[in-house]
């Protein structure tokens, strides 16, 4: 976790079980600094932790940053749980306070029956291998000396020194998820199994192997699903071993349920077309692929401006074989051009062709995914579209050994 000579900081709520930590990483001689937060949850009882830390650091001589909290705005700003907003606010601050102090590791208390805790909520919530493995002893700068002990165990050892602590009285109450499992189903599983605790955090043990096979594997399976970093081939995904799980582990970083990743895999043998939203992004079902776009790329843009320009057709006059050029026949071009985007119903003749083919039909034989097709744009002559922006010109407007002057058009 960290060496004799690494400084570290301790988060010190004043509990038992983080007063212990600072207690036996001081025993042992390491260099320590703590970090207290004041949350604001609980009234006098908040300024009592606080008060207390402050006496306990001063007594230990170890050097302590306190900082305050007002965490039920920030939650209510962020739209989450009061317990997710506590969790976000410390551990962004505990790292400042890491660089801060120049200290190699964030130690935090969480001890053997929290990491049991954890399995079950996590167990009964409905998760994957990863909620399953458990609380990692190593989780980037943030370590867990205590893990494998017990809570009695740091009781035991906190009445040895004659050592006090605070209490926190929502602990005591049946009032939290987390609480529920402790006071009430966990002593159940003990009369079953006396040893239930050491029995599940084995399991979470053998489960972080696991999920160690199944990262490496889920990893090589979606490089070879993904096409680019917001494209994936439907046809690769469903050779897959477990293609299921591999489209979880693909689209779940971006923000799509359970629920929607079960709707999205049934869609793969259905009609292409679809579409999902997550909160930033939108993903479309396509003939071979899934299609990625951030929302706000959705979002109308600012039609753009078509250029035009007119040129005498001389001996020296090339034309351009750039399809983001249009080169037509000016003196057949009477009247005001508009630029538009395509709409159901739009047909014209595509150059080199002699029957009208509907836009539609063009962009489906084209290949456009629904993406590319929300933002085709057209030129009209009154009721004419006479190009097909960066894609086709109209073969009635086409420049001929007759045409003097060339209409060139360009967005």
């Amino acid at each position: 976790m960290f060496s004799s000579s690494d400084k570290v900081l301790v988060a010190l709520s004043g509990g038992a079980d983080s007063v212990a930590l600072l207690r036996v990483l001081l025993e042992a001689g390491y260099p320590c600094v703590a970090a207290h937060c004041n949350f604001h949850l609980r009234g006098e009882e908040s300024d009592r932790d606080e008060t207390f830390v402050r006496r306990l650091c001063d007594s230990l001589k170890v050097p302590l940053h306190v900082t305050h909290f007002d965490t039920a705005t920030y939650a209510e700003e962020k739209g989450i749980s009061i317990e997710m907003a506590a969790r976000e606010l410390r551990y962004a601050w505990f790292e400042e306070v890491r660089r801060q102090e120049n200290a190699r590791v964030i130690a935090v208390a969480h001890h053997r029956d929290d990491a049991v805790e954890t399995f079950l909520l996590n167990l009964v919530r409905g998760t994957g291998i990863n909620g399953l493995k458990g609380m990692m002893a190593v989780n980037g700068a943030v370590v867990r000396p205590l893990l494998g002990v017990s809570r009695e165990e740091i009781l035991d050892y906190l009445q040895h020194l004659a050592q006090d602590y605070v209490t926190d009285s929502t602990n005591l109450a049946d009032e939290y998820t987390r609480n529920k499992l402790r006071l009430n189903v966990i002593p159940q599983l003990e009369e079953i199994n006396p040893s239930v605790a050491d029995s599940i955090m084995e399991t979470a043990r053998r489960l972080a192997d696991v999920e160690t096979v199944y990262r490496k594997a889920m990893e090589e399976a979606c490089e070879r699903v993904r096409i680019s970093e917001h494209e994936f081939s439907i046809v690769q995904l469903q050779k897959e071993v477990a293609p299921q799980s591999v489209l979880f582990e693909l689209l779940h970083p971006y923000g799509f349920n359970a629920s929607q990743l079960k709707d999205i895999y049934r869609s793969l043998e259905a009609e292409s077309g679809r579409l999902f939203y997550s909160d930033a992004y939108v993903l479309l079902r396509n003939r071979d692929t899934l299609q990625l776009k951030r929302r706000e790329e959705l979002v109308e843009h600012a039609v753009p401006v078509l250029h035009q320009r007119i040129v005498e057709r001389d001996a020296s006059f090339v034309l351009s074989k750039d399809p983001k050029i249009a080169c037509l026949d000016a003196d057949k071009l009477k009247g005001e051009l508009t630029l538009r985007k395509w709409k159901s119903g739009d047909k014209f003749v595509p150059f080199g062709m002699k029957g009208f083919k509907k836009v539609r039909d063009y962009l489906r034989d084209r290949k456009f995914s629904l993406f590319e097709k929300e933002n085709q744009y057209v030129v009209c002559r009154g009721e004419d579209i006479v190009w097909l922006v960066n894609e086709r010109t109209d073969n009635r407007y086409r420049v001929t050994d007759e045409t003097k002057r060339v209409m060139m058009l360009w967005v």
